[in-house]
């Protein structure tokens, strides 16, 4: 069943979500040759104590980390390591905070000094892709609509769209419905409507969208080496159109 917010629910979930943002901000500018996720892992930590935030990651099904750090064909769910980040990387960090128990979740993606134009090729796609949706994500279309601009634009672009990864609806739980796939046919899917709130995060890679998943039970990379790209948003449906909770 897809819960529906009041407006004052999400006006919770935007608090977190605005938090969120401002800890992604201050990320961007620790980010650069020689930094660790390490680091990044050990100032989210902090940034949450000193807000009164909870990182909701931490602990989830086991998952160790306030962050999710993954590094060039890590697509998502890279643990913070303490080896230092190379000029050229691609490094996507992912977050969930909590504020007053309302949840907001947002990921980004950085590139570490100067980067090939193959990387920021990538990066601005991605992040076009998510806009894209976002567009898309208003009352009376269908979550399909999501889904399909996204995968057209992407695949137009020549890049391919992961599967075993997508959004989710959220709110006092980080995971709940709806499911929010980045692929499939316009029209189908749940109907739209005011109160939603759910993440768009595609995640887009250069080779094959396949991935595996490493020993450690979560690290997810690209079956080819590919490089993999992710920008997510958390989002509310309003009567004005889509509501960005996360915004930068």
């Amino acid at each position: 069943m897809i819960a529906i917010k009041t407006p004052e629910q999400i006006a919770k979930m935007k608090q977190a979500g605005e938090l969120i943002a401002a800890c992604h901000r201050e990320i961007a500018k620790k980010i650069k040759p020689g930094t660790t996720t390490w680091e990044i892992e050990e100032f989210v930590e902090a940034f949450t104590k000193q807000h009164g935030a909870i990182p909701e990651q931490k602990g989830y099904y086991g998952y160790p980390y306030a962050t999710c750090a993954s590094v060039n064909d890590v697509i998502c769910h890279g643990f913070p390591r303490k080896e230092p980040l190379k000029e050229g990387d691609l490094v996507k960090i992912d977050m969930v905070f909590s504020v007053d128990g309302w949840m907001a979740d947002s990921a980004w993606s950085y590139a570490v000094g100067k980067v090939s134009g193959e990387v920021k090729r990538l990066m601005e796609t991605t992040e076009q892709a998510l806009m894209i949706g976002i567009q898309k994500a208003v009352a009376g279309n269908r979550l399909g609509d999501v889904s399909n601009a996204i995968q057209k634009f992407a695949e137009g672009k020549g890049y391919s769209v992961v599967r075993q990864f997508i959004g989710h609806g959220i709110g006092q739980k980080m995971h709940e419905e709806p499911q929010v796939p980045h692929y499939g046919p316009a029209g189908r899917g749940p109907l739209l409507k005011e109160g939603m709130v759910f993440t768009i995060e595609p995640m887009l890679n250069t080779g094959s969208h396949e991935a595996f998943i490493e020993d450690d039970g979560w690290t997810a990379r690209t079956i080819d080496g590919g490089l993999s790209a992710q920008y997510e948003h958390t989002i509310a449906i309003t009567a004005n159109g889509p509501l960005i909770l996360t915004q930068q």
